[in-house]
């Protein structure tokens, strides 16, 4: 079976505190339910739930969302530093690609939906991502930005999509909710393979827009 895995990694910084953490906690059960309840995705998703900010925090290890009741809330505090995100994601793929493969899978490029509302403060972040994109399963990663996060900052994390939100009105919890939507699509649509080398994968075919964000262009560099 083909199993792509699915990693949201959530600042948990403290001006994270309030409306964007409650959002994104109500948001939770509603991912779960668009994965989960449609059998050809659940079938096909694996999703693991990270939390950062001084520190990371696996909250939620990689797993079959129709098997959980719910899932762990966000909580925040701390400052906004990336490069301990990007290890703890990286050592995450790493495990869960050979737990995956182990019990006979195949794995698609696992796919990242990444969210900052903050600039770094964390000085040597920019390795941790490079050997995070760069490692054999190096994931597609779509970032948002949200509050005072730097358009800059957001396109140089982002290797697939990127976007900074243009209207408050539109939580972040919303454009997760249709990016979940849009990822569901895509695998519901997706009849391809992935070469025994691991490279490739299904073709990510996820919206370009998103409502109360504006497109940021990737940095190349």
């Amino acid at each position: 079976m083909q199993i792509l895995p699915f990693y949201l990694v959530c600042d948990e910084s403290g001006s994270m505190i309030g409306p964007n953490i409650d959002a994104m906690n109500k948001a939770l059960p509603e991912l779960h339910q668009e994965i989960s309840t449609n059998p050809t995705v659940a079938d096909k998703t694996r999703f693991c739930l990270i939390g950062f900010s001084d520190d990371a925090k696996v909250l939620q290890p990689l797993v079959d969302l129709s098997d959980i009741d719910s899932l762990p809330a966000l909580a925040g505090g701390g400052l906004t530093a990336y490069g301990e995100a990007f290890r703890a994601l990286l050592r995450c793929i790493e495990g869960d690609v050979t737990t995956l493969k182990g019990q006979g899978h195949e794995v698609y490029r696992p796919v990242v939906f990444f969210l900052s509302d903050g600039i770094p403060t964390d000085a040597g972040w920019e390795q941790a991502h490079k050997e995070l994109v760069q490692a054999r399963y190096g994931p597609k990663i779509i970032a948002f930005g949200i509050g005072e996060a730097d358009p800059g900052t957001i396109s140089q994390v982002a290797n697939f999509r990127a976007f900074m939100q243009q209207d408050a009105s539109v939580s972040p919890a919303q454009a997760l909710r249709e990016f979940a939507a849009s990822l569901t699509r895509s695998i519901v649509r997706s009849a391809s393979s992935i070469p025994a080398d691991g490279s490739g994968g299904f073709a990510l075919a996820v919206d370009e827009t998103v409502p109360g964000f504006s497109t940021v262009s990737l940095d190349k560099l």
